[in-house]
Parts: structure tokens; sequence; C-alpha cells
């Protein structure tokens, strides 16, 4: 087993730490993958599409009232569409691709 050994600097100035070993090799991970972006375009999509769905129904004269304002899309069919935009993004955050094993390594099945 290999041992990781961390190091800090004495010299008050520069605080950083050093690390040897295995966790020093690791190669850097993109942070999402291209599902990820996929998910979060489509999920502003559906952000825009909602909020075009809120646009409207206001009246050109002050003194006139308009009953557009209170219609099932303003109400009803628009917040829902922000809301399905806004679980999508947030699983398009969390969502993890699972890593495919490499066919040389063994497998520890019991």
């Amino acid at each position: 087993m290999a041992q990781v050994i961390t190091t800090k600097t004495t010299d008050n100035s520069n605080k950083s730490y050093r690390t040897y070993g295995k966790k020093a090799e690791k190669e850097k991970k993109p942070l999402f993958r291209m599902t990820n972006y996929i998910l979060m375009i489509i999920g502003v999509v559906i952000l825009f599409v909602g909020y075009v769905l809120l646009t409207g129904g206001g009246s050109d004269d002050p003194n006139q009232f308009n009953e557009a304002i209170f219609n099932t899309r303003r109400l009803v069919v628009a917040p829902i569409t922000i809301l399905i935009g806004l679980v999508l993004e947030i699983v398009a955050i969390m969502w993890r691709t699972p890593v495919r094993k490499k066919d040389n390594e063994p497998t520890t099945e019991a």
C-alpha cells in the first residue's frame, strides 16, 4: 500500500501544502461531463419557455382592466414549467455518470 505524505511549510508567509505519493499523481478530471451540459442546456430552454409563457396580458390603457392576466397559462402552466426547468438544472448539476471499469482491472466479486 502506498503511503501519502503531506508536508506543511513552516514559513508563515507561504501557507502551502505539498502532497507526495499516489494522491499527487492523479490526473485532473473535468467537473462536468457531456451529459451534464446537455441536461443544463435543456433546463435553460425549459426555463426560457416558462418565462415566455408568463408574458402578455397587459392593457394599453391604464384605466382599462384586462382579464387576460388571470388565465390558466399564466397562473398554472408557466410556474409549473419554470419549476420543471429548475429541477432539471439541479439534476443536471448533481448527475454523475458511472465510471466504466477497464478491462485489465481485476474484479472483486464474492
